[in-house]
């Protein structure tokens, strides 16, 4: 077998071997499934490594802000669970999660208008486990999934992973575009293709950093139910609006039309991996025999302690601290590129975590990144968040982490990077970086 057959292909020549040593590369590498073959490493993951270094000001990554988290108090919450429920906490628990934390998952979800019964919930490791759930029922090898352009990175690696086909609509200011939904999904019953469902961040967007606007989203509902097309509602930022009430959620408007996806990541804290699903009655039955197959069940002692948490603490507060925190690291990463960018275009977002900048003309922003990263400065390039290679001229800047004067210099570093792209640009006419490029960690000269 060749280094460039693929899985499951049969050749007769040399398998791949190591120049160092004679051995096989990857002695399995004929028994592989054929949908490892859309499997590939996260652009954003890749990044980490680098962007994590202290001396680079990254930009890149969606980590909440923890620094606003009563760890003294969280700390005795759990030596509490321990101490008077760890026969519970250390044991393996139901497949649907624990029913007393599915309670105060409505409680969490009222709030933006959804009505439902703690059977409608399943728990799950986080509500990427919750999207694989789905994609696991619903996809086929080809079969298509309708999502907005751009969209979820993290969503894109699973429908790779299911052999999906994922067909872009285009977002504007106001969110997803219902003319350009319409047409797409006419246009896809004419070539007798099925969409089995559209997924969308309606709420600061992720990467686009906008809202589906209150009007639109009735209508977005009425076009996929004409077209019988299931709605997978990802809505992880939902409750972080800079401004005003939470809008209404799309499955508050759809109870047999939608799955909501919802999590704690976002609002609490990420590392206890807890996320949710709420879906008509019959898909949530699947959903627990999926997830079971899975998993067996989510973590007892994570949901103990996130049930201990809501029951105890001002969750509703926590939350305004964070919106609070955030909404000032938007206006430092807006006022920075206003500052050291005007040459370049972006979204203003009401909430969330990121912001979606378009750069000058003739600049890419994947091949840019190697000299980012020795300016030290980290982003990631649009083309992750596209199924099908767009996104070169954009970029997706995240301010959740960083303190607003990091924010301010990192922006300023990545104008610099972008000076010089431009230079290259009008004197070459193409940008980009030099062959050979790689993404590398900065040397010690730079820190």
């Amino acid at each position: 077998m060749t280094a460039e057959s693929r899985p499951g292909e049969q050749t007769s020549g040399p398998l791949p071997t190591s120049a160092a040593n004679g051995t096989r590369l990857d002695r399995w590498i004929g028994s592989y499934a054929d949908r490892t073959r859309g499997m590939r490493a996260s652009e954003i993951r890749a990044l980490f490594a680098v962007a994590n270094r202290p001396e680079v000001v990254s930009l890149a990554g969606g980590m909440p802000c923890l620094d606003v988290l009563p760890m003294d108090v969280l700390s005795e919450l759990s030596q509490r669970v321990v101490a008077t429920r760890g026969a519970v906490a250390l044991q393996y628990g139901s497949g649907q999660g624990d029913e007393g934390l599915r309670e105060q998952i409505l409680e969490v979800m009222r709030l933006e208008g959804i009505q439902a019964h703690p059977d409608d919930v399943v728990v799950t490791t986080g509500s990427q486990q919750a999207l694989d759930l789905v994609t696991r029922l619903f996809i086929d090898p080809g079969d298509v999934i309708v999502a907005e352009a751009p969209s979820y990175v993290g969503a894109l690696g699973v429908f790779r992973a299911y052999q999906a086909d994922v067909v872009h609509v285009p977002l504007d200011a106001d969110g997803l575009v219902p003319e350009a939904l319409e047409a797409t999904l006419a246009d896809l019953a004419r070539q007798g293709r099925r969409v089995k469902f559209l997924y969308t961040v309606p709420n600061f967007h992720n990467p686009a950093g906008v809202t589906l606007s209150a009007e639109r989203r009735p209508r977005i509902l009425e076009i996929c139910a004409r077209y019988d097309v299931l709605v997978l509602e990802d809505n992880p930022y939902g409750l972080l609006g800079f401004e005003g009430d939470p809008l209404p959620a799309m499955r508050s408007m759809d109870e047999d039309g939608v799955i909501y996806l919802g999590s704690f990541s976002k609002t609490f804290a990420p590392g206890y991996r807890v996320g949710w699903a709420v879906a008509p009655h019959a898909v949530r039955e699947k959903l627990v025999l999926a997830s079971e197959s899975a998993i067996l069940c989510p973590s007892n002692a994570s949901q103990l302690a996130i049930s201990a948490y809501l029951e105890t603490c001002d969750w509703r507060g926590q939350v305004k601290q964070f919106r609070e925190l955030y909404r000032e690291r938007r206006d430092a990463m807006i006022g920075a590129l206003a500052e050291h960018l005007p040459d370049a275009t972006w979204t203003v977002p009401d909430g969330g975590f990121y912001t979606w900048v378009k750069l000058p003309d003739g600049l890419d922003a994947k091949a840019m990144l190697p000299r980012a990263v020795t300016a030290r400065v980290a982003y990631v390039p649009g083309t992750a968040f596209y199924f099908d290679g767009q996104g070169t001229d954009h970029v997706r800047l995240s301010f959740c982490y960083p303190t607003p004067e990091r924010i301010r210099e990192g922006v300023r570093r990545l104008a610099g990077v972008v000076q010089g792209e431009s230079e290259l640009v009008s004197l070459f006419g193409t940008g980009g970086g030099a062959p050979g490029d790689s993404v590398q960690a900065p040397g010690p000269d730079l820190a």
